[in-house]
């Protein structure tokens, strides 16, 4: 799920200050300690071979973040494919990969503990 910044709903706009809101933007029910992370991405990674090995191959957290610059493909475990581009909000459920078409700038927030697997199994495959 990801959203434009002009399209998310504006809760407010005063002079000096506009507030936009997306409600039930994912759901972190059953998580603990949550990461915050920056990612730096170049055009033509994909990731999918790395997360051979974990269940379905695919990234198991869901993340919450913000794309700075550039353009990714998220591709979920039914096949669907989402695009995701400089300025969106976003929510990716477990389940997911990636490939990059631009040069991208991530920020996310994810479930320390199933990111934390996650990551060590990427820098696991990427040692071998």
């Amino acid at each position: 799920m990801r959203i434009a910044k002009s399209d998310v709903p504006q809760v407010f706009n005063a002079p000096g200050a506009i507030a936009r809101q997306v409600l039930d933007f994912g759901d972190a029910t059953g998580y603990s300690k949550m990461t915050g992370e920056y990612f730096s991405l170049e055009a033509g990674t994909d990731i999918t071979p790395l997360l051979e090995g974990l269940k379905d191959n695919l990234c198991q957290s869901p993340h919450w973040g913000y794309m700075i610059q550039g353009r990714l493909v998220m591709t979920y475990r039914d096949g669907s494919e989402e695009a995701v581009a400089a300025g969106d909000l976003f929510y990716w459920p477990p389940g997911h990969t990636l490939r990059v078409e631009q040069d991208a700038e991530i920020i996310l927030f994810s479930p320390q503990e199933e990111h934390c697997q996650t990551l060590a199994h990427l820098k696991e495959q990427l040692d071998s």
